[in-house]
């Protein structure tokens, strides 16, 4: 039979290496209201061909410039329609370590990839010169793996690097809004002066994955291009129902109240549960996302015995381009509720014992 959902795992088993929503923290009541209201609000509009850069009711709700926005499919979407259109064939440098299915789209076009830490300024100018990348990939704000965010005087610092070696920089964005009890930097889009940065953003982790939606914010000149785009043009636009009722969703900010202290709870209730059952593993608690980066002795070895425990994560290496063995594993803490990841971290520690 077809599945419904991406998710899987064996029956029992509480696989933390699926970075995807709470089931309860999908909001299907205000959803359908959001539709039913999009509906009587727009009429035929709502179910017409759209806008190709996305209709007026989101891009108002984004905020902005209009036309510094072009609404998208998603934040793969983005991704893929850039590397597209602004790839120009390669080499594309990505932080390291970075979102793996990034990877994967980079490499789906046929471009080099090349590793270049985004907080070692001096090492990307080198790369820079060496190599004239057209592209730079990163997350700054709780990246996925390792949940952390690149501190202020480095997001200056990288915009001037970008701006000095002609590189334009992909920001993707899509966890700035979960953040718990800290507010994070500014984006780098919002710190460019000179039309380097190229951000994406995405309603997956805030709102729902099967939404598909989110947005590129470039200046004019990028957007255009992007619009102009046959199959955006020939479509209406991306995902023009779905938009017009995000456009008409409930208390977006209360409800984002309510995800980041779920998320909290259970980042929180992982972190504890760890340093009780397993204190050989090391890590830092990130201030917001979804993840924990955890650096355990011997963790290469670890995959099968936590299968074999019924608990599951994602080794390091599938964050990084040479896959090599040594790197911490990825947890994350977003789909189960705390008394689950309480169970998931004894079990991963009986898991390192048995090795």
């Amino acid at each position: 039979m077809t599945a419904i959902e991406q998710f899987h795992t064996a029956p029992g088993t509480l696989d933390l290496g699926w970075g995807h929503p709470h089931p309860d923290a999908l909001p299907v009541t205000e959803w359908t209201a959001a539709v039913s209201v999009a509906l009587e609000r727009w009429g035929p509009a709502a179910l017409a061909y759209g806008s190709t850069a996305g209709p007026a009711p989101l891009i108002e709700w984004i905020g902005g410039p209009a036309d510094e926005v072009f609404v998208t499919a998603g934040a793969s979407h983005a991704l893929e329609l850039i590397a597209s259109v602004f790839g120009r064939g390669g080499p594309v440098l990505v932080d390291t370590p970075t979102y793996h299915y990034a990877l994967r789209t980079l490499a789906d076009h046929g471009l080099e990839l090349i590793e270049a830490p985004a907080d070692d300024p001096d090492r990307l100018a080198s790369v820079i010169r060496e190599r004239r990348p057209a592209l730079f990939y990163v997350v700054p704000t709780f990246s996925n793996p390792t949940g952390a965010s690149l501190p202020g005087p480095h997001r200056v610092a990288l915009i001037e690097t970008a701006r000095r070696g002609g590189l334009t920089i992909i920001e993707d964005d899509t966890y700035r809004e979960l953040h718990y009890g800290v507010t994070p930097s500014p984006s780098l889009y919002s710190l460019d002066a000179s039309d380097v940065v190229i951000r994406i953003n995405s309603l997956a982790k805030t709102v729902a994955p099967g939404l598909r939606l989110g947005w590129i914010t470039a200046s004019p000149d990028r957007i255009r291009l992007l619009t102009q785009r046959g199959y955006i043009d020939s479509g209406g636009g991306v995902n023009h129902t779905t938009a017009m009722a995000m456009a008409a969703f409930g208390d977006y900010a209360a409800h984002l109240d309510r995800l980041r202290l779920r998320y909290a709870a259970q980042r929180d209730a992982l972190v504890s549960a760890l340093h009780h059952h397993l204190p050989a593993a090391t890590f830092d608690v990130p201030d917001g996302g979804w993840f924990l980066w955890i650096r355990l002795p011997g963790a290469d070895d670890l995959a099968a015995p936590a299968a074999a425990h019924g608990v599951g994560f994602l080794p390091g290496n599938t964050f990084f381009l040479d896959r090599a063995p040594g790197r911490p594993i990825r947890l994350a803490f977003s789909r189960y509720s705390p008394d689950d990841l309480t169970e998931a971290a004894r079990r991963l520690a009986s898991a390192y014992r048995a090795l």
